[in-house]
């Protein structure tokens, strides 16, 4: 492998890729969607959480025709690159960088909580750099090393919300789930609706990210894994989502737990007291959460930057590989230089009321949900253009499913408009900016590398 090789390695079985899938947001299970009781309430909490996993559930299944025809390191910005062209593919692909590079600091910040519930005289945002770290250069190291210590995190993450589920059930009472729980209800000028809407972005917390897996879908051994591992990633985080909100929910006053960046420890505390050791296993080993998001998103970002890049949409260095270990490393260093950034700032502002965390939170949403109403939209083109385009996995229910998916994110994102326009205005501002340079000095190419269509 050259220094100047823009060819990424295949070595991603199935399983790798599962893990990938479930890694890529199991964090979204430990912390982040609490700030959606803040917002709505346990009952509105649940409604909102019951409307985005309908909208992921039809959107993976659709995505996964999509991730298995074209199987490139740019997910949604190489399939509207092949539907509508560069400049859809602009948005496309800047929406989910966006996303992808944004999310690693709220998740490197409650890394550096959770440690400081065991560590109280530790700077969380030190520790949250440390991350950083440690996991840029794991990554730099080569994917398979890389995705086998994803998979093995998320094993134990898996393990250890079941562990929090059973160790709190004794505490639980669906009376304490049910107490105050329409938040809205006693603010005027958010009313009920619109607490459940504004809730939008920490229910797809739940869930972010998981299309991830299409910027590995080139290294993996065969596109015909990616369907099983996308399929049995969505239904076990469904699983989780609604159980540890329930349960965490439902052991006493859920106020307390609403504004906080380590829900899971609290609440467990609630139930087994501040000594047990089941509290400190917890905090142990719910890091293990944490850190496969972290690290599963920081290889999705280096993806779509290498992607991006290849195409010549980002400076060509973005697509240089390590000359020994294979990866996009420039591009994963650029990612964690604006994550850090991100991480220093997070006490200094506050955006629309919310903490730079949640802000971030919403940031990433807004360019999830422009990826997945762009994606859906290259769906319905590339059946129509292009029919005989060899499909390993076909969209079920078409076109009621995909349909579906695109009608709740466009309702999604209009209700996230609506209800966080500062918030909107820096995304708009972040689009429009990268487009104008694009426009001035990109040099797109008119078709993506062959390599990476095949």
């Amino acid at each position: 492998m050259t220094t100047g090789a823009t060819t990424l390695r295949k070595g991603l079985n199935g399983f790798h890729l599962w893990g990938l899938a479930v890694g890529l947001v199991i964090s979204g299970e430990y912390f982040g969607w609490s700030y959606g009781w803040a917002s709505a309430g346990t009952l509105g909490f649940l409604i909102t959480t019951i409307g985005v996993a309908v909208m992921y559930a039809a959107f993976i299944f659709s995505f996964t025709e999509l991730t298995t025809a074209i199987p490139n390191a740019g997910g949604p910005f190489a399939y509207a690159h092949r539907a509508f062209g560069r400049d859809t593919a602009f948005f496309a692909g800047f929406g989910t960088l966006i996303e992808f590079v944004f999310a690693p600091p709220a998740i490197a910040l409650a890394i550096g909580a959770y440690l400081a519930v065991q560590f109280p005289g530790l700077d969380p945002k030190l520790a949250a750099v440390g991350a950083y770290v440690v996991f840029v250069t794991l990554n730099i190291l080569g994917v398979t090393i890389a995705a086998s210590f994803e998979l093995i995190v998320t094993i134990l993450a898996i393990v250890e919300l079941l562990v929090f589920m059973g160790v709190v059930t004794p505490g639980f009472s669906w009376a304490h789930f049910v107490a105050h729980g329409w938040a809205g209800a006693d603010r005027p000028s958010v009313g009920m609706i619109g607490g459940i809407f504004s809730a939008i972005p920490f229910a797809i917390w739940f869930f972010l990210a998981i299309e991830g897996v299409a910027m590995a879908a080139e290294e993996a051994r065969t596109p015909r894994v990616i369907p099983v591992a996308y399929i049995g990633g969505i239904l076990t985080l469904l699983a989780l989502a609604f159980g540890v909100m329930v349960f965490a929910g439902g052991v006493g006053d859920w106020r307390r737990l609403a504004n906080i960046n380590d829900p899971l420890p609290q609440a467990m505390k609630i139930v087994v007291g501040s000594s047990s050791g089941w509290l400190h296993m917890l905090v142990w080993l719910g890091l293990f959460g944490l850190v496969a998001s972290f690290h599963g998103i920081i290889m999705g970002y280096s993806r779509q930057m290498f992607a991006l890049g290849r195409a010549r949409y980002l400076p060509g260095a973005f697509a240089v590989l390590h000359p020994r270990f294979g990866t996009p490393y420039a591009a994963i260093l650029a990612g964690a230089a604006v994550g850090i950034v991100a991480i220093y700032g997070d006490s200094l502002l506050t955006i629309q009321g919310q903490s730079l965390t949640a802000a971030i939170v919403t940031l990433s949403v807004f360019g999830a949900l422009t990826a997945y109403v762009i994606s859906m939209a290259s769906l319905f083109r590339l059946r129509m253009s292009e029919p005989a385009l060899p499909r390993p996995y076909r969209a079920p229910l078409y076109p009621f499913a995909p349909g579906l998916a695109f009608g709740l994110a466009l309702i999604s994102l209009g209700a996230m408009i609506w209800l966080n326009l500062l918030v909107f205005a820096v995304f708009v501002a972040m689009m429009g900016g990268g487009y104008g340079l694009f426009r001035i000095f990109g040099k797109a190419e008119s078709t993506l590398p062959a390599e990476a269509n095949a």
